[in-house]
């Protein structure tokens, strides 16, 4: 795993340099803007057909089934976020997230219940490997939108290709390895599940985005590229018209 990942740095610094340049958002480069562009239409057809609506459902539910549900991902999640906390030598936090999926994982019920935030272990950002990469000076590169995920950027689309080749241990269990606990599915299941939640807690301010944007696109390019800056520079600065910190829950894991 060290060595994919190393391996992956390398290039895109070769690739991708950091520089003054690219540390603004705004000065990102939309090097395939019409490819992109087409996507994004496909994909917004996808959201207004599927993913909107189950979404509008999935809000209608009791809160506490809603509550468990976003635990029980958010817990999921600390599978690849403590190996980042670690690439990125935030060892309290990896500290602090091992604990969190320990006592959840046991006393919480597999996540459901957030029990370790209760003795002191607090809900920490997420992080992922375009995230340390970023943090570890890797440029992001051209901005993309990929079928069905949605915003990335070159960097942030490495970073997926680690944790599809052995940086996401869920993957491994559900997908990489044939084990007798869990089913391919099992990882499907959650990744919808993290998709739906994530546009269930951003419905209105999604929609009031488009309803008033002149360019929907462009408003989202520039909404994800900002939230991408403020997570690898770790900035508590709060993203407009964001009002949950999982953006990068559809695009990177």
């Amino acid at each position: 795993m060290k060595k994919i990942f190393l391996t992956c740095f390398f290039i895109l610094c070769l690739l991708f340099p950091a520089s003054a340049e690219t540390k603004s958002p705004s000065n990102i480069k939309d090097c395939s803007e019409g490819f992109n562009r087409a996507v994004f239409k496909f994909n917004n057809g996808l959201d207004k057909a599927i993913i909107r609506p189950i979404a509008i459902g999935y809000r209608k539910l009791p809160n506490g089934l809603r509550a468990v549900t976003g635990n029980f991902l958010n817990n999921l999640s600390n599978l690849v976020t403590i190996p980042n906390n670690a690439l990125q030598g935030d060892f309290g936090k990896a500290g602090n997230n091992i604990a969190r999926l320990g006592i959840n994982s046991t006393i919480g019920i597999l996540g459901i219940f957030d029990v370790a935030k209760g003795m002191g272990f607090k809900r920490l950002e997420k992080e992922d490997y375009g995230q340390t990469l970023g943090a570890m000076g890797a440029g992001p590169g051209c901005y993309l939108v990929l079928p069905i995920l949605g915003p990335s950027t070159a960097r942030d689309t490495f970073g997926t290709i680690i944790s599809l080749v052995g940086g996401d241990p869920w993957y491994n269990v559900t997908i990489r390895n044939d084990t007798q606990y869990f089913k391919n599915s099992d990882y499907y299941f959650s990744k919808i599940g993290s998709g739906v939640d994530f546009r269930a807690k951003n419905l209105d301010a999604l929609d009031n985005l488009e309803e008033n944007s002149m360019d929907f696109y462009a408003s989202i390019k520039s909404l994800y590229l900002q939230d991408r800056q403020k997570k690898i520079l770790n900035s508590q600065k709060i993203t407009e018209t964001q009002d949950d910190s999982d953006w990068d829950e559809v695009s990177s894991d």
